[in-house]
């Protein structure tokens, strides 16, 4: 750390003037950051406790704006959070976790008043480059450095004249050739400048959102049936958009048949033809395709299957062709596999790859004075740079925020991070985390709860996942927990146990308000996301001692742990199992994510269950009566469900728990566990 001393009369007073931690040299003294605590023992650091609260909703307002405000509440509530913002509709409800906080809060009607109420603490303002969207990452890590807001050059104008007549500090237009370049610019002259206890991956813009009858006037063309995930169903398959002729282009848009499983459309080639003429003929993710691509919206193309385009779960594409005047046939057809749904439109959609600048997470890398990137690990020139940075970070260094290209990308960076001993807080949705990382911790550890008497039964545990992920602790899992059948059934819900920095009003919130069917458990794979076996072995104890002191200070006892090596999920090792039991010792762990559930013990001690994983009420029956069908009746023998978050209910559970006979129980994960070391001969102690 740098420090300045100070004269201050007689007194002489140590003021650090930056929060740069450099890399492979040791924390000595807890970092300061305004009135920001971030003490060694911490993950996250703690803001300063809110006593009243200036509330503005920018759910009306641009980008653009979103951004500006969002850099001055970095900024504000760095010395003590006194702005919370209301980006869009949040599914918990818009005033929920406000409500919640019991802090007095005045509505702002107008955004730009509380910009003239903190003027005098920003030093000024800092432009982003509309040319270069990832100068917007850049905009943002210089202004938690300069105390300065983030704007477009239109807000720029409006920021330098009366009444605000804020300088400019930095003008970014013009200086960067892409978005790398400004990367390889930023960790050249202000990484030395940022903390370097944090990392902070944010996608530069969102796309703008779509209007509700955007695709009113499309019509199925074709749609897989049935929920195929290893592409036995691929065939090429001919369309007759004929019907769709009449006006300038016809646009064909894949989506997923099943959103709920994160199994799309898998495209290898496309071929259309007007009036028996080729006029488009192309291989996803090639330079031939791009004339037709009209909208890739949330869409990945690789060179596997020698080259395919796929979309999963809400995401989609959509192509647009354009035949030529007079054309009276037009045929297309699609070398494809999966769960595809296609549907065509004469009518032109609104593409969501028209994008503006969001404002989430922003605010906590502006406090934090956190270096801000987004880089892909499946680009070799980006991927080297994030490689350089993660390698001058101390082992157990959190990246917060998340990863481009949808799955693969989470896999790969996932992996790489672990590689680098970073490990993941996904958090690039989560708002208002100043306010939250400041709230009172009014904890209450959840009381073990006695197994049955074991039996010859089938046990049955479910377990919602995504608990690693802090956006749905805020978002999701609140509606998830809001649904009138939970309690009704046993259910193991996992979080985060990072929540006890980040948000501990909303762990104390699902602790108090559990019953005695809720269990928090937590999420992959301990305090962090990351993947065992890619995490170096010499630095895995303080990662693993990291987690179980947050799991005794959160009171969850059990883990959800996932492990891939090259997009594959795979096994605990023996010396990874061991590191578990020798510095976390848990209940259990619930592994992974797969068609199977199996039970067995580690190292001879650890109870650990492979979650099969289920996204839908049908699937989750059939999968309960596969895994019991051979089963005797002579034995226990233990099934464990892992239902997907983002399309599964307690309502949904319960249903599920109903439809079961009476040769079934459903129990919490601590019992299931219990239960499990019973059935083998261990001692529960």
């Amino acid at each position: 750390m740098f420090r300045k001393l100070l004269l201050l009369g007689l007194t002489m007073v140590l003021v650090l003037t930056c929060t740069a931690v450099y890399a492979k040299k040791p924390n000595l003294e807890p970092e300061k950051n305004g009135k920001i605590q971030w003490s060694d023992s911490q993950a996250l650091p703690t803001f300063a406790k809110a006593k009243h609260l200036d509330v503005i909703d920018l759910r009306a307002n641009s980008g653009d704006e979103k951004l500006l405000f969002t850099t001055l509440q970095g900024n504000v509530n760095r010395e003590i959070p006194r702005i919370y913002s209301i980006e869009v509709d949040y599914e918990e409800g818009n005033y929920t976790w406000l409500n919640d906080l019991d802090v007095p809060y005045t509505m702002i009607e107008e955004p730009w008043n509380l910009l003239m109420k903190y003027k005098k603490e920003i030093a000024g303002i800092i432009i982003y480059d509309p040319e270069v969207e990832d100068s917007i990452n850049v905009a943002t890590t210089m202004a938690g450095i300069e105390n300065a807001v983030v704007a477009s050059p239109e807000l720029a104008e409006k920021l330098t004249n009366a009444p605000y007549n804020l300088k400019v500090i930095e003008d970014l237009r013009g200086q960067f050739k892409d978005g790398l370049d400004a990367y390889k610019w930023q960790f050249e002259n202000l990484w030395s400048k940022t903390t370097h206890r944090m990392l902070v991956g944010l996608n530069p813009s969102r796309g703008v959102a779509l209007p509700e009858d955007n695709w009113d006037d499309f019509q199925t063309i074709i749609q897989e049936e049935e929920q195929i995930r290893d592409s036995e169903n691929r065939d090429v398959y001919d369309l007759d958009l004929s019907n769709f002729l009449g006006k300038e282009a016809v646009y064909l848009r894949f989506q997923d048949a099943f959103s709920n499983d994160g199994w799309g459309p898998a495209v290898h080639e496309v071929t259309v033809k007007a009036d028996g003429k080729i006029i488009a003929q192309f291989i996803p993710g090639s330079s031939e395709e791009e004339p037709f691509l009209y909208d890739r919206n949330q869409s990945n193309s690789d060179e596997r299957f020698d080259g395919h385009r796929w979309a999963d779960a809400g995401n989609y594409f959509v192509y647009k062709f354009t035949p030529p005047a007079g054309t009276q046939d037009l045929d297309v057809s699609v070398d494809m596999w999966n769960q595809f749904k296609l549907s065509a439109s004469n009518v032109q959609p609104q593409s969501s790859e028209k994008t503006e600048p969001y404002g989430y997470l922003r605010d906590y890398a502006v406090a934090n004075r956190a270096m801000v990137f987004w880089l892909e690990t499946n680009v070799p020139e980006e991927k080297e740079l994030f490689e350089r940075i993660l390698s001058d970070v101390e082992p157990n260094t959190p990246y917060l925020g998340w990863f481009g290209n949808d799955v693969a990308g989470e896999f790969s960076s996932t992996e790489l991070t672990s590689k680098h001993s970073v490990y993941v807080v996904p958090a690039d949705w989560f708002n208002n985390m100043t306010v939250f990382s400041g709230t009172k911790r009014n904890l209450k550890k959840q009381k073990p709860l006695p197994a049955p008497e074991l039996t010859n039964k089938i046990y049955v545990t479910f377990t919602l996942g995504e608990g690693d992920n802090l956006q749905y602790n805020q978002h999701k899992l609140r509606q998830l927990w809001d649904d009138e059948a939970r309690g009704s059934v046993p259910i193991n819900w996992s979080a985060s146990p990072l929540l006890y920095d980040a948000a501990p009003s909303m762990l104390s919130h699902y602790q108090h308000t559990a019953t005695e069917n809720d269990l928090l458990i937590a999420g992959p794979s301990g305090a962090g996301y990351i993947y065992p076996t890619p995490w170096p072995d010499d630095t895995f104890e303080k990662y693993a001692k990291q987690t179980n002191k947050y799991m005794k200070r959160t009171g969850m006892d059990i883990i959800y742990a996932l492990n891939r090596v090259d997009e594959q999920n795979v096994p605990l090792s023996e010396s990874e199992a061991q590191d578990y039991i020798d510095y976390i010792n848990p209940k259990g762990i619930f592994l992974s994510w797969e068609n199977t559930s199996e039970t067995s013990i580690l190292n001879g001690k650890l109870p650990q269950s492979i979650l099969r994983g289920a996204s839908s009420v049908g699937e989750a029956k059939e999968a309960i009566a596969e895994l019991s069908a051979e089963w005797d009746g002579k034995s226990p023998l233990f099934i464990s469900m892992g239902m997907l978050s983002w399309s599964v209910t307690p309502s949904d559970i319960e249903e599920i728990a109903n439809s079961l006979g009476t040769e079934y129980e459903v129990v919490r994960g601590d019992q299931y566990f219990e239960l499990v070391k019973e059935a083998n001969g261990l001692s529960s102690n």
